[in-house]
Formats: C-alpha cells, structure tokens, sequence
C-alpha cells in the first residue's frame, strides 16, 4: 500500500474519530476500511482507493474541501466531492435523486467505482442485518424497505450500464438481487 493511502486511513480514522455506524457499537472507521477493500479487489486507481476512504468525511465530519484539497489533490478532493450529498437539509429522496443524477452523467469510473464501493459495503451490512435481525432491520433507518429498495435497484440500473468496466458492478448487483429478489 502506498503511503497516500496510509495518509488517507489515518485521515479516516482521525475525522471518524468517535463515531460508530447506525444503531451498532461498531466504530464508523469500519465502512470506509470495507469500501478500500472492495476498491484494491477490484483494482481501482489510488485516486479511487483514497477517495473510497475519504468519502465520507466531508459528509460526516468537519473536514473542508480545502483541507482535502491541500492534503490529497484535486483530483482526489473531486472525487469525494463527487461522492457525496451536496446539502443534508434535503429531504432523503432529494439526496438520493442527486446521487442518482450524478452517477448517470458521469463516465468517470473512478466516480463510478468508489459510489459502488460504498453502496456495496452498505447493502452487504444489510444484508448481514437481515440474516441476524430480520425484518427489524428496516427500522434502523430513515426510510423503509421499499424506499431502500427504490434507491438501491435504480443505483443498480445505473451501475449495470458500466458492468463490462469492473467487476465490482457485477458483485453489486448480485449482492442486490439477494437482498431484494431482483
């Protein structure tokens, strides 16, 4: 590993520092961890890979743009950027339907790949939810099961026009289809 992503983990772990993943005792810093992990699987450019463990920190934390910005790159920064919701006082279907519009016209498979990785790390906690808690675990979030459902087929349907780009589209929608029949 090189050392800008040692530098992005440490980052991480700094800006997470004290948070945990929704209704768990399981420290936040896992989730960005699981989506470098299907990055490197999958290939993905460092650029990708750092900004899979950043991805949330603009979102979740008080990190800046311009410290991303000056820490990582442009280039990185326009990533993270790109993978998160611009404006939290939308409503959650707003935010959805931005991400959803940002991913339809872009090419970027760096964009592309770190959005899937970090659905895909998020779809395999619910699934891993659903096994151990069953029904229950819709409860856990702002929207139900058919609003996840609505969210995370219409990500499919974009992530499926890219599938002979990577691999890690393909894991996507399998993981999808066991989840929610489709």
């Amino acid at each position: 590993m090189s050392d800008k992503i040692f530098s992005a983990l440490q980052f991480a772990m700094n800006a997470h520092s004290g948070q945990y993943r929704k209704s768990t005792k399981i420290p936040y810093i896992v989730h960005p961890i699981e989506v470098m992990q299907h990055l490197i699987r999958h290939n993905a450019s460092e650029n990708a890979i750092v900004a899979g463990i950043l991805h949330d920190t603009l979102e979740d934390t008080k990190t800046k743009e311009q410290e991303l910005c000056q820490t990582f790159g442009n280039r990185v920064t326009n990533l993270v950027v790109g993978a998160s919701e611009p404006d939290k006082s939308l409503t959650w279907e707003e935010r959805k339907r931005h991400t959803m519009n940002t991913l339809n016209a872009s090419n970027d498979i760096d964009l592309l790949m770190v959005v899937c990785a970090d659905k895909l790390s998020n779809i395999s906690s619910i699934a891993s939810d659903l096994k151990n808690l069953g029904d229950a675990t819709w409860a856990c979030f702002n929207r139900g099961r058919e609003q996840q459902k609505w969210y995370y087929c219409s990500l499919a349907e974009i992530f499926a026009k890219h599938k002979n780009k990577s691999k890690i589209f393909e894991e996507y929608l399998l993981k999808i289809s066991h989840v929610f029949g489709k």
